[in-house]
């Protein structure tokens, strides 16, 4: 009679481990990914639209799409791939680069450099200016909290755990992407800050909030989510620094060599990060197994 409840014990176990695992924990290592993909997703998506001239419009559609293809590889995966993962969150970077720049920005001087008329087949951008892009983006993202509250999932990403929930994370990590790429702008070029300036100041906004984390006065997955937006814009404006032009404030790397090395640090971490996924698979059979058999003893 004990047998086939140590292996009903061992199957739920095992199916438990394998649903929560569709999404990763937010450890150090998480946070460095985190702005790793969000710089390289700025300084792609500026690759693309500007470097090699296809526009904003052309790329937002393109981008969009990639996100599409990688967002359907993450939810039909049964458990957590950290490639898989981080390919999507690395695309709503790029994606939200252009989407934010084909919303705040026009063909004026101000944004065609070298006496450019054009950038790419297409409308050129909304023209609407960081504050209005702002405004209408963070009305989204609350829209989009409101409407996950009203569904009484949990915004813990470690316990999400169905389709619906998923879809309503990656909708807010694409809204906060875009969002993020808007305040990195306006900070780096609006706010008179410059991009080291822009940099300096969202990370001293984390630094706050790492601060709040020890103390019991905000809640730690509101924090998380502050957190999670505060990371795009400090992406941003780390991208532009590596490839605007020294007059500018910048470092003239390029967006293509700045795009190449980020691409090689973010590959390098995932394949860390899968490493240990592994590791802990392998792992995890055993101590389950050992924890069931001292239940059985008990």
């Amino acid at each position: 009679m004990e047998k086939p409840e140590l292996l009903a014990d061992l199957d739920v176990a095992s199916t438990t481990r394998s649903v929560m695992k569709k999404l990763p924990e937010a450890t150090l290592a998480f946070w460095i990914m985190k702005i790793a993909a969000t710089t390289l997703g700025e300084t792609a998506g500026d690759l693309f639209a500007q470097t090699l001239k296809l526009g904003y419009f052309v790329t937002t559609i393109t981008l969009f799409l990639i996100f599409v293809v990688t967002l359907v590889v993450q939810l039909r995966s049964r458990r957590y791939n950290p490639f898989f993962y981080w390919t999507v969150i690395l695309s709503t970077s790029m994606a939200g680069t252009t989407m934010s720049d084909f919303m705040n920005r026009d063909a004026s001087a101000t944004f065609l450099s070298g006496g450019a008329t054009s950038l790419g087949w297409g409308p050129q951008g909304l023209g609407l200016g960081y504050p209005a892009g702002a405004a209408i983006l963070i009305s989204l993202l609350i829209a989009v909290f409101v409407v996950w509250k009203l569904t009484g999932m949990t915004f813990v990403i470690r316990d999400i755990v169905t389709f619906r929930g998923e879809a309503l994370f990656w909708t807010a990590i694409l809204v906060s992407n875009t969002l993020g790429t808007s305040m990195g702008d306006f900070l780096s070029d609006s706010s008179g800050l410059g991009y080291a300036g822009g940099a300096l100041l969202v990370s001293g906004a984390l630094a706050v909030l790492l601060v709040l984390m020890k103390a019991p006065v905000v809640p730690n997955v509101l924090l998380f989510w502050f957190a999670f937006v505060l990371t795009r814009p400090l992406g941003a404006t780390a991208g532009d620094f590596l490839t605007k032009p020294v007059a500018k404030g910048g470092l003239d790397l390029g967006t293509a060599g700045s795009s190449a090395v980020l691409l090689a640090i973010l590959v390098g971490l995932m394949a860390y990060a899968q490493v240990q996924e592994r590791r802990a698979a392998v792992s995890s059979p055993a101590s389950t197994g050992q924890e069931a058999v001292t239940r059985r003893a008990v």
